[in-house]
């Protein structure tokens, strides 16, 4: 099993990312630029870390979209492959639009960073399988534009089939305003892809991967996908 993190210029994510599925979940991973116009054959799994890619001029996510190695990640999707984007990835992931939807403005116009709860929603994914259905797990977030918005057809589609996989609640698993910390549609936290290869998650399951820092409980996005190619 072997994992890619992309760096791009602001960046701040990368080494987080790379630490928790190298050092902390023990698989193999390598660093890709963002001018890198190949992908290896050996990666199992990209990751879009979060940060700042260029930025976040125009809007965030926007320019990194146009990256050269943002089209090789869509040619590996295309191709089978898993893709992973974390806060600032998402945002990259809705842009390319290999996940619908787009992150807005958080609603209190402010930077939000501190630990929130999730209901996990979906276990029947590539991303999920080790989790409980509908636990309730505390993680980090840290962004300013983590808003999910999408047209109402686009978010019925979402639900009906199961491709809400984290939803922002509180901590004994109930969905309201205050549990929501961006103002996200349907408290939506993270979503995957129609063909389920791809997902895109606000918070930040890397900074909970080592039990020093509080809580491991985020290390068990990277043990799923792992699932798939250890035997």
């Amino acid at each position: 099993m072997k994992f890619g993190v992309v760096v791009f210029p602001g960046s701040n994510c990368d080494h987080d990312a790379f630490y928790a599925v190298s050092k902390n979940a023990g698989y193999q991973a390598e660093y890709i630029w963002h001018k890198e116009n190949k992908i290896h054959n050996d990666i199992d799994c990209i990751i879009l870390p979060g940060g700042f890619s260029y930025g976040d001029y125009l809007r965030c996510g926007a320019i990194a979209r146009f990256s050269p190695v943002m089209n090789e990640v869509v040619k590996f999707s295309e191709r089978g492959g898993y893709v992973i984007g974390i806060c600032n990835g998402f945002q990259i992931l809705t842009e390319t639009r290999l996940l619908p939807g787009t992150l807005l403005q958080n609603k209190n116009h402010k930077f939000i960073s501190k630990n929130i709860n999730l209901r996990v929603e979906n276990v029947n994914t590539i991303f999920t399988n080790k989790f409980a259905l509908n636990e309730v797990i505390s993680i980090p977030i840290a962004h300013g534009e983590g808003n999910y918005y999408a047209d109402k057809n686009v978010i019925k589609e979402l639900e009906d089939s199961g491709r809400v996989v984290f939803r922002y609640t509180d901590e004994n698993g109930n969905e309201n305003e205050n549990s929501n910390p961006n103002g996200s549609i349907n408290n939506i936290a993270g979503i995957i892809s129609e063909n389920s290869r791809v997902l895109g998650m606000m918070p930040h399951p890397e900074r909970y991967c080592d039990a020093v820092l509080g809580s491991n409980v985020g290390i068990n996005v990277f043990h799923s996908i792992a699932e798939k190619f250890i035997k």
